[in-house]
């Protein structure tokens, strides 16, 4: 899901949705800590996969994933810092950790397309590597349910930043489709150049996402601290023309 489409999404249901109470605020926002905490973790054990079988195979794809893998965590800790005790209420604390993971997404689409420039230029064909086959089908499973459940949390907290993070995680999952069918190409059929392509594809899509989420959405950027205040968007004096 585009960031465009989840400011869409966001508008529609704005109008409908009830404020939270602050305990009820206070469970959602430990979902959010949580499934954070949970994506760091699992990016971690990632990266550390696919550059050790990239290193392995002589792939730049894998090791370029696990890259990805790095970023995809760093946008978990801005999450957790964004919804510390002190800033769980924030709205400058929202607008700088969405800017900070959009900042992520430029990073992720720089070094996905640099490396598979490179690898285009360079001609370099790995060796089969089926470990690296059986991370991307496992992520490629995984990802986009860690994304569904962060969009979910993201929607009820208000929260731009969570909903970006989950985009990052979809953005994850396109990626491991992506040197899933790479990997899978060069070692069955040895199409050494499917990899590199459809990594250009995903660096796009990237920059796509990350120019979204830093444009985001000025009028509307401000949705969970409102409810977290008890109030509604007919109350903050914004211009409801802009958030429908």
């Amino acid at each position: 899901m585009s960031a465009e489409a989840v400011r869409r999404e966001t508008r529609e249901t704005r109008e409908t949705r009830a404020p939270l109470a602050p305990n009820e605020r206070a469970t959602w926002v430990r979902r959010a800590q949580l499934l954070a905490g949970f994506g760091v973790g699992w990016h971690a054990v990632e990266a550390a996969v696919a550059v050790f079988a990239g290193i392995l195979a002589g792939s730049i794809a894998l090791v370029g994933f696990g890259a990805d893998s790095v970023v995809e965590a760093l946008a978990g800790f801005i999450v957790l810092w964004r919804f510390a005790a002190a800033r769980a209420s924030s709205e400058e604390a929202e607008r700088r950790a969405q800017q900070l993971i959009s900042v992520s997404f430029f990073l992720i689409a720089a070094y996905v397309g640099v490396e598979a420039i490179r690898n285009l230029l360079g001609g370099q064909i790995p060796r089969a590597s089926w470990l690296g086959i059986g991370l991307a089908a496992v992520t490629t499973v995984t990802m986009p349910l860690l994304a569904r459940a962060k969009a979910q949390v993201g929607e009820r907290l208000g929260s731009s930043a969570t909903k970006s993070e989950g985009q990052q995680n979809m953005l994850c999952a396109y990626l491991s489709v992506a040197l899933l069918a790479g990997l899978g190409a060069n070692a069955l059929l040895g199409w050494w150049w499917a990899d590199p392509l459809t990594a250009l594809a995903i660096a796009a899509v990237a920059v796509k996402e990350g120019w979204e989420t830093w444009q985001g959405d000025p009028c509307c950027d401000d949705d969970g601290v409102l409810l977290a205040q008890g109030q509604t968007r007919a109350d903050d004096g914004c211009d409801d023309e802009c958030c429908r």
